[in-house]
């Protein structure tokens, strides 16, 4: 059975986009709260590779797919829409600032989800940011 973001009560999601700003209380809420799946998710967006491992083993492999899938891998794009996981390769699409995606969550009013993408972008702006700033690099 696979797994998808709108399992989840719109208060567990709040939770999550809280993880996602990098709140280790949300985090830890999640994963006290019986989410360990959502507590890894986060982490795995935030360039955990243990967490990622976690989820691609653990029975929510479609969260780790995700979380490379919001990055751009090709083949995680693809995993998702050959397992017809819709939902999810649109969800990656907006974090991707795709357009057309963007505009499924605004037209179907699933304002939630547009907080978390949101969140996720900036995220992925700053470890971009992080990885281009020479006085951030290690040798």
């Amino acid at each position: 059975m696979s797994h998808c973001l709108t399992d989840y009560d719109p208060r567990i999601l709040l939770a999550l986009s809280e993880s996602l700003k990098g709140d280790v209380k949300f985090t830890d809420f999640l994963f006290k709260q019986g989410y360990p799946e959502l507590a890894a998710f986060s982490a795995a967006v935030h360039s955990n590779a243990e967490a990622l491992h976690w989820l691609l083993k653990s029975n929510y492999p479609e969260f780790g797919v995700l979380s490379n899938a919001i990055d751009g891998e090709e083949n995680a794009i693809k995993w998702l829409i050959d397992n017809q996981l819709w939902f999810l390769s649109l969800f990656a699409a907006a974090c991707r600032q795709e357009d057309k995606a963007i505009s499924w969550f605004v037209d179907n009013k699933l304002d939630i989800f547009l907080i978390i993408v949101r969140i996720i972008h900036d995220e992925l702006l700053h470890q971009s940011w992080d990885s281009s700033d020479i006085h951030r690099r290690r040798n």
